[in-house]
């Protein structure tokens, strides 16, 4: 089992990252935090938040995200439009004698009340999804879910992890990202001390690895690569990563009773030796290449 008596190791924010749904993501998340057992589980992949149904919490807070959007006083407006041109998201436009604005496409910067000579432009609220917090054996589950018809997911992820300050100088906490490489992505490993990208042995899992390892370069963020699902025989996610030194910290094979116990919502960490031995010890690697770095750092 990990030392977490090592502050590095407490204080560590491990995002697990994947090029795309399907590669394993979210089965190295729940079973990382399950091995650390005193850690914090944050799902931020807010469109289709599923590590609840693993951990199944329970949950002690469920409450409401919202944004400040702006509203308009059609009395106090005079059409000078100095809001609409100050807008860079388009979302604001003066039509037929009234300003009209576009919610999803505003991004809650306040600069057009701010702008506006008339003070006409005020701001309200809108929700743009839930925040819910719970406990697991241990692990603290933190999950997001934006309402349906919201265009950006952000002020939801921003919230979850805004959340997590009040147990970061105590437990490790391992961020499920979405998938993909978009701006919600970037958005949850922006914190981030260390990020482990999940992947397939195929030709299209090298193709997603490379985009999330794109991503964490452009970030510099200390990294390294889970390959799941492995079979005997070639494989291209493995031959991108060598030519790119990139660091293979674990090749978990293709496993029907692992693959089963995921697919019905159970942390194999949980109900084998023998999965929670694998985890803890990909734990254990992930820890050590903190450490490993952070004292190369230090020499220079």
């Amino acid at each position: 089992m990990p030392d977490l008596t090592d502050m590095a190791a407490k204080n560590l924010k491990i995002a697990i990252l994947s090029g795309k749904g399907g590669t394993g993501k979210t089965l190295l998340s729940v079973n990382l935090a399950s091995a650390a057992i005193d850690s914090v589980y944050v799902d931020c992949d807010v469109e289709e938040p599923n590590g609840h149904l693993f951990f199944k919490p329970k949950w002690n807070i469920e409450t409401e995200i919202s944004v400040k959007i702006p509203q308009v006083d059609p009395h106090k407006c005079d059409g000078c439009k100095r809001c609409v041109e100050f807008c860079k998201f388009n979302a604001l436009a003066y039509i037929n004698g009234k300003l009209k604005i576009f919610d999803d496409v505003c991004h809650s910067c306040g600069g057009c009340q701010i702008i506006c000579p008339q003070r006409a432009i005020t701001e309200k609220d809108r929700a743009v999804g839930t925040l819910s917090i719970g406990d697991s054996e241990g692990v603290h589950v933190l999950s997001g879910m934006m309402k349906t018809g919201i265009a950006l997911g952000i002020p939801v992820i921003n919230e979850l992890l805004s959340q997590c300050g009040s147990f970061e100088d105590e437990r490790p906490i391992f961020i499920d990202c979405p998938p993909g490489s978009s701006c919600i992505v970037m958005e949850s490993i922006k914190d981030a001390d260390y990020c482990l990208l999940a992947a397939e042995p195929t030709m299209f899992g090298k193709h997603d690895l490379e985009m999330v390892w794109s991503l964490v370069e452009l970030f510099k963020k200390r990294h390294s690569v889970v390959i799941n699902k492995c079979v005997d025989q070639s494989d291209p996610t493995e031959e991108f990563c060598n030519e790119n030194g990139i660091k293979i910290l674990e090749k978990i094979p293709f496993d029907v009773e692992l693959g089963t116990l995921n697919s019905n919502g159970r942390i194999a960490a949980r109900e084998s030796k023998k999965y929670r031995d694998l985890f803890s010890s990909l734990l254990e690697k992930i820890y050590r290449e903190v450490s490993h770095e952070a004292a190369v750092d230090s020499e220079r």
